[in-house]
């Protein structure tokens, strides 16, 4: 049998300890591929008026970035695995890791995340009145589609 891997976090009493930077090379890889590509797609026009080029070097570099997150300071920095296998049957599993401090950020921060783009989207209208007003359109459209419907005769076929 396959035996898995597990990842072996930090134990509670070195949380207490002084915070330095356990592991300088994986935070410059991340903070270089993430504001090289942000720095080379704001100021790519300065060097370059090809769309073309410009658009490479960014998707290259945040490739980079998201092999660099996925594979080295994920892992390093906090604790994130994932992989799939893929058992005898041809079914792929995916497995994850996390520390459970960061499940917690990620899903506040994802609720967040939608909360701001509610707001966006309603602008200056309360919620209430965008439920209801979905709900009133929704109501016309089943009300339209039902006597559509029953005007209709069936065609007779000779």
């Amino acid at each position: 049998e396959e035996e898995e891997a597990s990842l072996t976090f930090d134990s509670e009493e070195n949380q207490d300890l002084p915070r330095s930077i356990r592991h300088p090379t994986a935070v410059f890889s991340h903070l270089f591929f993430r504001s090289s590509s942000l720095i080379v797609y704001m100021f790519c026009g300065w060097f370059s008026s090809s769309f073309v080029s410009s658009f490479v070097a960014v998707v290259v570099l945040c490739a980079f970035d998201f092999w660099t997150v996925k594979n080295v300071t994920g892992r390093l920095l906090v604790g994130l695995r994932w992989w799939n296998k893929v058992d005898s049957d041809g079914v792929t599993q995916w497995v994850f890791e996390s520390r459970k401090m960061v499940s917690i950020v990620g899903a506040s921060m994802t609720l967040s995340n939608l909360y701001g783009y509610v707001r966006c989207v309603q602008g200056k209208k309360s919620m209430k009145g965008m439920a209801t007003q979905y709900l009133g359109q929704e109501a016309l459209k089943q009300v339209f589609s039902q006597t559509v419907n029953t005007n209709e005769t069936p065609s007779s076929t000779h």
